[in-house]
This record gives structure tokens, C-alpha cells and sequence, in this order.
């Protein structure tokens, strides 16, 4: 008779577990460069023979029902976002694949697609808030001036094709999936080479990859889902109770 709650528990982690990627995804809908998240579960007995073995590889089955749900993974979405134009000179968008490097104060390098750049006191190039904006030799570069121009493959100049100053570093990685996010939002992995199959786009910024309405709907059906299930298992907690205090009772 118990078996109800591992299933309504595990759903009600599950749907709480989506409803915080949903929500991270719409906070950051404004954010530019951001890469949506999607999350997925598996029953446990999927996991088990994931981590065990095949299902088929010997022994005998006890039962086919499985009556919680486990995390499978989160999985980050690297598809293109929509090129907006700003008009502003600092501002850059990567079409294809890469990242922009970006050098924290402490020295540690992370990655983004975020371009929303400026220049700091010194007049080195910088992503505000996070650190200096690297080139393809991992060093940093200095502007001295907004008042630049660059073309497709990230040269910065100071007027049309005169006056180079340096040049956009863009990082690829062997498999982004292998991505994490450090603890400001930026991603890190290892392999990290500079990108040749990519364009870059001055006075523009890439855009969140969410899709709003997609993301609502999905945060409006976690959210039934969710309080479905605890009314339910509300339900089944009064039945227990008076399993065990009515029926079970001595006459």
C-alpha cells in the first residue's frame, strides 16, 4: 500500500527539479549569449542497468515495475541564438561555433558567448563584472579607445582595415556537451583551441536561445503536475491513517 508514495515523491522532485531549469532559463532570457538548459529523468531501473549492466546480460527479473524516477542529466542547449544589432562598438556576436575567453582576476580563464564588452580604467577590453576579454594567444588587449571597428575574423581596428590593434580570441572545444558552469555563470572544460570555423559580428550581440512561450508552457504544466501530485499524496497520507487506525482496528 506504500508503493504510492515513492511514486508520487519522486514525481514531485522531479517536477520541482524541472520547474528550477525552467526558471533559470526565463531569468536569464535577457541575458546575452545564454544557453538554455533542458532536464531529463530516468526511472531507477534504468539507471541501475545503466550502471550495472544490460537487463538481458543474466540473472533473473523480480518485477517491471519501477516506482521512483532518478536525475538523468542536465543538458545545456549550444544551438544559435537570434544576432541583434546594438549599434554599439563594443559589442560582439560569434556566428558559428566558440567562445569568447575570458580571464577573471585571479587568473582562472572561462568561456562565453556572452559579448557585451567595455573598456575598464586602464583601457583594457573586458566582460563587466567577470574579467579581461582574451585574444587568441591568451593574452589581453588593450583598446585605449570605443572607437574601433572589426571585421569577420575578430581584428580590431581603429579605422576601415588601418590601425590593427589585436584580435578577438574565439575558443572551440572538442565536445561542448563536456561544458560545466563555474560558480559566475561562464563555462569551463579542457581542450579548449582557438576556433576556425566562425564569424564575427561587430555592433551585435547574440541573444538567450530560449524559447519563452515553450519555457512557460513547460514551468505551467511542471507546476500542475507538482501540486497534483501533493494533493494526492496528501490523499494517500489520510488513507494510511485510516488504514491503521479504523480498519486494523480490534473489534
Amino acid at each position: 500500500m506504500f508503493k504510492g508514495f515513492y511514486n508520487l515523491t519522486s514525481g514531485m522532485l522531479t517536477q520541482q527539479r524541472n520547474l528550477n531549469v525552467v526558471g533559470n532559463n526565463l531569468v536569464n532570457i535577457s541575458t546575452a549569449g545564454f544557453k538554455q538548459d533542458r532536464y531529463t529523468a530516468s526511472t531507477f531501473d534504468e539507471v541501475m542497468y545503466s550502471r550495472v549492466g544490460s537487463l538481458y546480460s543474466g540473472g533473473q527479473e523480480i518485477g517491471q515495475q519501477s516506482y521512483i524516477r532518478a536525475t538523468s542529466d542536465i543538458y545545456t542547449d549550444f544551438t544559435q541564438g537570434v544576432m541583434e544589432p546594438t549599434g554599439l562598438n563594443l559589442d560582439f556576436c560569434i556566428i558559428g561555433d566558440g567562445f569568447f575567453a575570458i580571464e577573471d582576476p585571479e587568473g582562472n580563464v572561462s568561456y562565453t558567448r556572452m559579448g557585451n564588452f567595455s573598456l575598464d580604467d586602464e583601457g583594457y577590453l573586458g566582460l563587466p563584472g567577470y574579467g579581461y576579454v582574451l585574444d587568441p594567444d591568451g593574452e589581453r588587449i588593450y583598446l585605449g579607445t570605443d572607437k574601433v571597428i572589426s571585421d569577420k575574423q575578430g581584428l580590431l581596428y581603429y579605422s576601415e582595415n588601418q590601425g590593427l590593434i589585436g584580435r578577438l580570441g574565439v575558443y572551440s572545444f572538442p565536445d561542448n556537451g563536456e561544458l560545466e558552469y563555474n560558480d559566475r555563470g561562464l563555462f569551463t572544460g579542457e581542450g579548449a583551441a582557438v576556433s576556425q570555423n566562425y564569424e564575427i559580428r561587430g555592433q551585435c550581440l547574440e541573444r538567450s536561445n530560449t524559447d519563452m512561450i515553450r519555457q512557460m508552457t513547460e514551468m505551467i504544466t511542471c507546476q500542475r503536475a507538482l501540486q497534483s501530485a501533493a494533493q494526492i499524496s496528501k490523499m494517500y497520507d489520510q488513507l494510511m491513517t485510516r488504514a491503521t487506525t479504523e480498519v486494523g482496528r480490534l473489534q
